[in-house]
């Protein structure tokens, strides 16, 4: 760690402990303002009916990632708006828009998310607050979403807070979903909606109905979504095989808010995917006599959250309660020649967190410790040589993370955090790590409501990762002991806005230290073989963009630019397992324009990927295979949508999609970088209809 990190480490850590000791001796009970990157305040302090200044307020901004928003950070949010605008069907349509984001897999199922270049699993993931530990196979995605009733999306790109949560090694990453006051029209305490589906290029159609109320301090709701089809046509005309469509996925929520504001809710969201995939679910790559062509894979996901929070806060009481549930799992057969061998990997997390923000009187100290327990276990059921095996992690943190306006036009935040986890190997050995975290980041108006200027940087300690279920070996050992994670990230940016137009201008840098890359070890000349192996990645890059919003429409421009090494070599998506991806440079254009009068909506978004050569270099560790460049590729997409003023219950849509039929495979796709390995190219041109109906 350099001595500027570890100068940033100890100033942030000790000043957010000191804040949140001293809080009540700073802090005025009767009144409360609140920090956030965002705020409005009055033009002149208002005064109180006792006689005492009212301060302005700072009003939080809630990005659904588990801690409020940072000030200084590259901070992405992917509100309802939005949400609304796209009626997305999967991660890559969330994220569209966004050139940070980068979304590979062809299927819902094998789509895996990465932040700057940086693959998922080392953010702080969370989904209602819920830690997500998804590390299952590395052919599939790590999170199989509906995103139907998904109210926000937001990514802390880089330098996350610490109440993000553990392990936010490059960041953190956040779903929240719909709550039934989201869902209700004003003045009504029931409701629901049915919505229709049909994509052409597939033949899949797909039927959601929801229900949801409040009554008396409780709410409700549930929702329900099939979908069925076929495999789907590349942009040359090939069908893909093993991309048929049979998911089915559901929201139960209730919660109670007491006329006090005491309010508790529990929800439960469960997502299966069961059909024909590729023998490696994201990918060709086949062994005829050895191997089948496809083979079923049962992809399940679930995530039970229960959550206290005061909705009447006041002075220092500003308490939330998370205890959570959630558990990803594949089943599929090994095959061997004539041997076939059940086979089922599982990851589960049971965490939760207990904090309190405290009010200042310029912003806020949020305050508290994490706990989980993770577990990812293997059965694999050859019918001579069964075995079954497991490894475990226990983290215990505590926290402490401050955002303040000190001064007039400047906006900082900065937090430490400390964890102690026990890890324990297939072999049952047990390792004790601990260390800390901090982050400091800030924003200055250099010229007010015109330009302000922002950096950050954070050292984070992530423990020891688990390792992926389908590579797990029960003859593994562990030496001396695995080694912890690191990473530094550093960002800085501008940001520019007049008369509706918005530039922004960002760089980064994330340096992951002794990230784990195990292998099965299969054919290892020595009985037993080691789990450990450690690789140092290093991504960076920049990004710039441009927006225009005006009272009916907008338009935007993003261009990204972004490469990664592995131990000082040019990553591959071999390499990059859980570490992250070749990407390069990504444009992405969008458009949207509202004829109010007739209820119309109509836009489209553009995404361009330009060719990189960066892949042709071979890794020290597979300099056998052959390896190719990335082709460029231009997808146009469109979209009409109809809510007819008679009949504003009433939704028609219709989405163009790869207008221009090009034939390419998304640019953060796995093993499209080898030669001899056929990727799956993305569907080819395709019309969406649907169509839903509120009542």
């Amino acid at each position: 760690m350099s001595s500027d990190t570890l100068r940033a480490l100890a100033v942030s850590t000790a000043m957010s402990t000191l804040l949140c000791t001293g809080a009540m001796a700073q802090s005025d009970p009767t009144r409360k303002a609140e920090a956030t990157t965002t705020s409005t305040q009055e033009d002149e302090d208002t005064q109180a009916p006792d006689g005492v200044t009212q301060l302005d307020t700072i009003i939080i901004v809630d990005v659904g990632a588990g801690a409020d928003a940072t000030a200084g950070a590259d901070v992405i949010i992917i509100d309802q708006q939005e949400i609304d605008r796209k009626k997305p069907q999967d991660l890559r349509e969330v994220f569209s828009g966004e050139p940070q984001i980068a979304v590979g897999g062809a299927i819902p199922s094998t789509q895996k998310i990465y932040v700057n270049g940086i693959d998922e699993n080392n953010l702080a993931v969370t989904v209602d607050g819920s830690r997500q530990n998804n590390k299952v196979f590395h052919h599939n995605g790590t999170y199989l979403l509906d995103p139907a009733l998904l109210k926000a999306a937001s990514v802390q790109a880089g330098v996350a807070p610490a109440d993000a949560g553990p392990g936010a090694l490059a960041g953190s990453l956040g779903f929240e979903t719909k709550d039934a006051a989201d869902l209700l029209e004003p003045g009504r305490n029931f409701g629901g909606f049915v919505t229709g589906i049909w994509d052409t290029n597939s033949e899949t159609y797909a039927t959601g109905v929801s229900a949801f109320g409040q009554q008396g301090g409780f709410e409700y709701l549930g929702y329900i979504n099939y979908s069925n089809g076929g495999n789907f046509t590349a942009g040359n005309g090939d069908e893909m095989p093993g991309t048929g469509t049979d998911l089915i996925s559901g929201l139960a929520k209730i919660a109670y808010e007491s006329v006090e504001g005491h309010r508790f809710e529990l929800s439960h969201e469960q997502v299966r995917d069961d059909d024909l995939r590729p023998y490696r679910a994201n990918v060709y790559i086949n062994r005829p006599g050895r191997e089948p062509e496809l083979r079923n894979y049962d992809l399940r996901r679930q995530n039970t959250v229960f959550t206290y929070t005061d909705t009447s806060p006041e002075g220092w009481w500003d308490p939330k309660i998370v205890l959570a549930y959630s558990r990803t799992q594949i089943a599929t057969p090994e095959y061997f020649f004539d041997v076939v061998s059940p086979t089922e990997g599982a990851t589960s997390s049971f965490n939760g967190k207990v904090e309190n923000r405290f009010a200042l009187d310029i912003g806020s100290v949020t305050a508290g410790f994490d706990f989980y327990n993770d577990k990812a276990d293997l059965e694999y059921r050859n019918p001579t040589e069964p075995f079954f095996t497991d490894e475990r992690a226990t983290n215990i943190g505590a926290y402490a993370q401050a955002r303040l306006e000190p001064f007039d036009r400047t906006r900082i935040s900065f937090g430490g955090r400390a964890d102690h986890q026990w890890f324990t190997g297939v072999d049952d050995s047990d390792w004790n790590n601990a260390g800390v975290s901090g982050n400091i980041s800030g924003e200055y108006d250099l010229v007010p409501e015109f330009l302000t200027v922002k950096a950050g940087t954070s050292h984070v300690w992530g423990g020891v990762p688990l390792a992926e279920n389908f590579i797990q070996n029960p003859l593994w050992t562990y030496g001396d002991g695995p080694e912890p994670v690191t990473s530094n990230n550093y960002t800085a940016g501008l940001e520019a806005y007049y008369n509706g137009f918005t530039f922004e201008a960002n760089v980064f840098r994330t340096d992951i230290s002794d990230a784990r890359l195990p292998v099965f070890g299969r054919g290892a000349p020595v009985p037993e073989v080691t789990s450990i192996r450690t690789l140092d990645l290093v991504s960076e890059g920049w990004e710039i963009g441009g927006r225009y919003d005006w009272d009916a429409g907008f338009v935007s421009v993003k261009y990204a630019d972004i490469d990664a090494d592995v131990d000082d070599v040019p990553a591959d998506s071999e390499i990059g397992r859980y570490l992250t991806t070749p990407l390069g440079q990504i444009i992405m254009i969008g458009a949207g324009y509202t004829f109010d009068d007739w209820g119309i909506e109509v836009g489209g978004d553009i995404e361009i990927a330009l060719k990189t050569d960066r892949t042709l270099v071979r890794h020290p560790t597979d300099p056998e295979s052959a390896k190719k460049e990335l082709p460029g590729y231009e997808v146009v997409n469109a979209y009409l949508e109809w809510t007819p003023p008679s009949r504003p219950n009433f939704t028609l849509r219709a989405d163009a999609l790869n207008i221009f039929d090009e034939n390419y495979t998304d640019r953060a796709a796995y093993g499209q970088d080898f030669d001899g390995v056929d990727p799956h190219f993305d569907p080819g041109r395709s019309f969406r209809l649907s169509a839903t109906a509120r009542f």
